[in-house]
């Protein structure tokens, strides 16, 4: 029986390691929280591998200064070296064109662990708000997946209202 306390911190773990990479635009740690074969679908874009995710992120990347997330306390499925979940994320961020940049979203996420520790092995992120921190901005539209455990198919659509992705920013 997998110990729920300890995935769950590791889990927690992951994500901040995730944060950190990301606020530091460190893309070798970044990359070293997903799989090799992981795919990540956000802002219209589906992923393939971790390469794919790392370059993205790069090029997304250019458009900022920096971004601070907070995640959520993660609502977890574990089972035998693998979990699922859905995390609530908000994000600070310094576009570098000035524009407003708090946003709200969810990630369902699929975790493995390997022999050194988790990693995300498939991603969805809806986006549910972006624009003045004081929420005045737009809201969308997500499909609702019922609540835990259940999770969007593996071949859930990803939409992009950031206008960021291929061919934004």
């Amino acid at each position: 029986m997998t110990d729920f306390a300890a995935t769950e911190a590791a889990i927690r773990q992951l994500h901040a390691r995730y944060v950190d990479a990301v606020w530091r635009k460190d893309y070798v740690a970044f990359g070293d929280c997903f799989t090799t074969d992981a795919e990540w679908r956000i802002a219209g874009m589906v992923l393939h591998g971790r390469a794919e995710i790392v370059a993205t992120l790069e090029r997304l990347m250019t458009n900022f200064e920096r971004v601070l997330m907070t995640f959520r306390t993660p609502i977890l499925e574990i089972g035998k070296g693998m979990a699922s979940g859905r995390t609530y994320v908000t994000e600070q961020n310094g576009f570098k064109n000035g524009r407003p940049g708090a946003s709200i979203g969810t990630y369902y996420e699929r975790f493995v662990e390997q022999q050194d520790g988790w990693r995300f092995s498939w991603r969805l992120f809806q986006l549910h708000y972006l624009g003045p921190a004081d929420l005045s901005g737009a809201f969308f539209t997500q499909a609702d997946y019922g609540p835990p455990p259940a999770m969007p198919p593996l071949d859930a659509p990803t939409y992009n209202y950031s206008g960021l992705g291929k061919g934004g920013g």
